[in-house]
């Protein structure tokens, strides 16, 4: 029963539009910007470095908490574990609170990898998404070879299944959201 309540509870978190809610104190929306989702990178576009910055800290961490919680302190595992880390992803990018509608959940995904391994992994996909986007200027293909690069380093330093699986799952999710981005001939 408190797996159903941490899943449910971190699909919630993750669905909060805390994004949103932060450029709306500032007076701005940032689904009138970029590319309209409300995600961190919008609030940054819309209400400048530190709205940007505290909406990015509140999407990491409306993830990192739950999934921390229910890996590092409650010490669940398996397929339970698997749906708790993809959960506030899947809130995120299909929130009940804005119809349905979402952000990329790059954000989300990187608080679930903090909450499952606490650094390593998350400072690989923040390297790999940084390498990725300077040379290809393209959010969709950065986000798809940082999977790859968390996949091999994963493979190489941290060959645990579970980490695989949740990865996979988060892998489908990433590349769903980022599907026009990923379109050949698109600028």
């Amino acid at each position: 029963m408190t797996e159903l309540w941490i899943l449910l509870t971190a699909f919630l978190l993750g669905a909060l539009p805390l994004s949103v809610w932060v450029t709306q104190l500032a007076g701005k929306d940032p689904r009138a910007v970029g590319d309209k989702n409300p995600g961190a990178t919008n609030a940054l576009k819309a209400g400048g470095k530190w709205v940007g910055l505290a909406a990015l800290l509140m999407d990491v961490s409306k993830s990192a908490a739950p999934v921390g919680l229910a890996y590092q302190i409650l010490g669940l595992d398996g397929p339970w574990l698997a749906a708790i880390a993809l959960a506030p992803s899947l809130g995120h990018a299909y929130s009940p609170f804005l119809r349905f509608k979402g952000g990329k959940a790059l954000a989300t995904v990187l608080g679930a990898w903090i909450g499952l391994t606490l650094w390593d992994v998350p400072l690989v996909a923040l390297a790999g998404i940084t390498l990725w986007f300077v040379l290809l200027k393209k959010s969709g293909w950065a986000v798809v070879l940082t999977l790859f690069g968390m996949a091999a380093y994963l493979y190489f330093f941290r060959p645990e299944a579970l980490f695989f699986w949740v990865l996979g799952l988060q892998s489908v999710l990433l590349v769903w959201k980022h599907r026009f981005d990923l379109a050949i001939g698109k600028s």
